[in-house]
């Protein structure tokens, strides 16, 4: 396995890994001498921190990653308060473009605000026992000329409540009820438990090893009944 160090291919506040895995085959039909072959690909490891790039951006980072075949798979790496709201579009945009259904998102630690958005952007969502998570509405602010200021935070709040509804509410995270109590300033924290219940996580890691949420819930509700 030829590992790619970080250097050039990071950010301020994040880093990128490259590992690339060699073409493997799979025995299948012994009778039939058949064989599942998986090409060669590459893993793409982001560890993700605060959205809030000042000095380099995020160039080098999207640069290498726009390098990905179709084969390849992005693995994020969460731990993050947050920050900018469109440093988070680009990723989400980014990842719809180039690992649509490929992603894979570990919340090492905590994500709350962007950072609980970009988990929830993953297809596969893994978290560990003490991992915490967050959603609040987004902060925000607006310069201009005077006379455009209004126009400009309407537009800005129609484009930013949508993107945040497509990220929970239109995947059943959170009602719309509780959407609506968060727009007007509820925080929402939620536990492994929590995020089990409702579809946030779909997997946890438990006694190092990777579980779907649902039987994690089965274990925690077993251990109740003892």
């Amino acid at each position: 396995m030829e590992v790619k160090k970080p250097n050039e291919i990071s950010s301020e506040q994040h880093t990128l890994f490259v590992r690339t895995y060699p073409e493997s085959k799979k025995l299948i039909d012994r009778k039939r001498n058949l064989y599942e072959i998986k090409p060669k690909y590459k893993v793409y490891t982001l560890y993700i921190e605060r959205f809030k790039e000042l000095k380099r951006g995020l160039h080098s980072v999207f640069n290498e990653l726009r390098l990905a075949s179709k084969n390849d798979i992005l693995e994020l790496r969460i731990n993050s308060g947050g920050g900018s709201v469109d440093e988070g579009i680009q990723f989400y945009n980014f990842m719809h473009e180039k690992f649509h259904k490929r992603t894979v998102a570990y919340l090492d630690s905590h994500g709350y605000s962007m950072g609980a958005l970009i988990f929830c952007m993953a297809k596969k969502r893994v978290v560990y026992p003490y991992s915490d998570l967050m959603f609040h509405n987004y902060a925000s602010t607006v310069s201009g000329k005077g006379g455009e200021l209004k126009s400009r935070l309407k537009h800005r709040d129609k484009l930013l409540r949508s993107f945040f509804r497509d990220m929970i509410v239109n995947r059943g995270f959170l009602t719309k009820k509780e959407f609506d109590e968060m727009v007007i300033g509820k925080d929402f924290w939620m536990d492994v438990k929590e995020m089990c219940k409702r579809g946030i996580a779909t997997h946890v890691v438990y006694n190092s090893k990777e579980i779907k949420a649902k039987k994690y819930l089965q274990i925690l509700k077993n251990s109740m009944d003892d």
